[in-house]
């Protein structure tokens, strides 16, 4: 595990990763997989992603898609979320996955409605078939400076507390923006029980010149004293890039460098049109690791990977590779 971050301006890095990068083939015939979401649970790695529609000239279709492994490398697609009412029925996408007293709860958006995309909630006891929550959607921001639309849901439980980060848009529907809210632990995650931290504006708001007008797919940790969210700044393949940032409560948040932690990849890799939607997860035995999709092509194939993290004096570091 690295000690310190790379001098990326005097020798050019590439992540490293655990294998090589996963996408589902079944859809369109090519590696397509988006939005990763990873637990272990049952005595193995469960991958939620978001799968697309059968046909590129098909907008909706969309669905959550769920694989599984048993070293984090080799992935194979085992299940898929089905349409559970008409509020889903024109997709679902960017699924949150955390596991609560034996229990897989998984949060996910509907895909498709515009400023009415909502972020739903089900739950599994095997993790691969759900029940919906009867009260879906379960969570829809409010505010003058948000649409009022949701999307990209990721949780960390934190005490008492399950902190649900989202994403929004502005109400010119222009820039995308995250979000806090929180749950009591143990309740039913309906509507009535989340408490909007994100209230007067956003948590983070695209500032810097790599972010251009996008902060989206939070993925949270929480270390008993300090949360990180790791964050996707730019819209897809502009190119996105990955970025973290800080808080002591969940409701007000720092940036922890002006540059992306992990870049899009040079010329010729994997990951040269984009480095996005993080995903975190701690393993059992305390190593952590940062999911992130990922292509070459501008969005004509998505792939999957996952590289090793470690925390120097509080501040996240990827191993790297030199480039060539």
């Amino acid at each position: 595990m690295p000690t310190s971050a790379p001098d990326s301006a005097a020798t050019p890095q590439t992540v490293r990763l655990l294998g090589a990068p996963w996408g589902d083939t079944s859809r369109r015939g090519r590696p397509y997989a988006k939005d990763p979401s990873v637990i272990r649970f049952g005595g193995r790695y469960l991958l939620y992603c978001s799968l697309p529609s059968a046909s590129d000239d098909e907008p909706e279709g969309w669905s959550v898609g769920i694989a599984e492994s048993d070293d984090l490398v080799t992935w194979r697609t085992v299940a898929e979320l089905p349409s559970f009412g008409e509020y889903d029925r024109s997709g679902a996408a960017a699924p949150g996955a955390v596991v609560i007293d034996g229990r897989v709860h998984l949060f996910f958006q509907t895909y498709g409605r515009g400023r009415e995309d909502s972020i739903c909630h089900a739950v599994s006891d095997d993790g691969l078939t759900f029940t919906p929550n009867p009260e879906n959607p379960v969570f829809r921001p409010t505010g003058e400076w948000t649409c009022g639309r949701a999307i990209d849901a990721d949780l960390v439980v934190a005490g008492d507390w399950l902190l649900l980060g989202w994403v929004t848009r502005d109400p010119t529907m222009t820039t995308q923006l995250f979000g806090t809210a929180r749950a009591p632990l143990g309740s039913a995650y309906g509507r009535a029980d989340w408490e909007q931290l994100s209230v007067d504006g956003p948590a983070l708001a695209p500032e810097l010149p790599w972010e251009q007008d996008c902060i989206e797919a939070p993925a949270l940790r929480w270390d008993g004293e300090t949360f990180t969210v790791f964050y996707a700044g730019a819209y897809n393949n502009q190119p996105q890039q990955i970025g973290w940032a800080t808080s002591p409560d969940g409701r007000t948040w720092t940036r922890g460098s002006d540059e992306p932690l992990v870049p899009a990849g040079p010329e010729g890799a994997w990951n040269h049109s984009e480095s996005g939607h993080p995903g975190f997860f701690r393993d059992e035995d305390g190593r952590e690791y940062l999911f992130f999709q990922g292509n070459p092509d501008d969005g004509h194939t998505w792939c999957i990977a996952a590289t090793e993290l470690a925390f120097v004096d509080g501040v996240p570091v990827v191993r790297t590779d030199p480039v060539g």
